[in-house]
């Protein structure tokens, strides 16, 4: 089914016209009250026709990559947002799972709602065995694969689903294949650094984190409770 009920070149122009009405504040050029007011209604009916012509519901696929920190915070925020709204979700954790995080103590309070999988054994530096971690991450994709076809399961994430695709542990021609057991409204998010592009181009929403500053870089700060795990 088509995303949209508009026509194309309307609904570019509705895109055009929105960026050019702006956000509003101090970014709008009116400093007459009035003025302005009549700038903010006609944004407003604008968002109104953009919002209301995209009527489509669908199981997203959801890539959170890049260098920079909050991957996996971002991923969890979509847990947290499935489970406040009675949702039942399913993580699974590829290579992490030489510690327990804050959040999935956190998050224990959900109860069977949650099914949470920490199915590896910490970085390849902490388990240096390449074979072990090879079964492993095939072992984690197997128990994903469950949940994908899942009718139940509102949300699946995949935690760094992707570093395992780097290492070569995981090919990315299983993952689309995984992604394609989904019942109909079922989203899945895959978190990690270096998604590959088949994946890329095969996600709804990609967002990439990029790397501005760190402080376990410039400063020495060690990975704190709280803010790491």
């Amino acid at each position: 089914m088509p995303h949209s009920q508009l026509d194309p070149a309307l609904e570019r122009d509705l895109d055009r016209q929105a960026a050019e009405l702006g956000p509003g504040g101090d970014l709008a050029p009116e400093r007459d009250r009035e003025a302005y007011r009549r700038r903010m209604a006609r944004r407003q009916e604008v968002q109104r026709q953009r919002v209301g012509e995209r009527s489509q519901e669908k199981g997203l696929v959801l890539v959170f990559t890049g260098e920079g920190k909050g991957k996996t915070t971002a991923a969890l925020g979509l847990v947290l947002r499935s489970l406040g709204h009675g949702e039942r979700v399913a993580v699974v954790q590829f290579i992490k799972g030489g510690w327990q995080p804050g959040e999935a103590r956190a998050l224990e309070l959900f109860g069977d709602a949650l099914a949470w999988h920490a199915l590896g054994e910490g970085f390849t530096w902490v388990t240096q065995d390449r074979e072990r971690d090879r079964a492993l991450v095939q072992a984690a994709w197997e128990r994903s694969c469950a949940y994908l076809a899942d009718p139940g399961r509102h949300l699946v994430v995949l935690d760094e689903v992707n570093v395992a695709l780097k290492l070569g542990y995981l090919a990315v021609e299983q993952v689309l294949e995984g992604l394609a057991l989904r019942p109909e409204l079922t989203h899945v998010a895959l978190t990690g650094r270096g998604a590959p592009p088949a994946l890329l181009e095969r996600a709804d929403l990609v967002t990439e984190m990029k790397l501005v500053r760190h402080p376990f870089r410039e400063q020495g700060v060690k990975a704190q409770r709280g803010i790491e795990f």
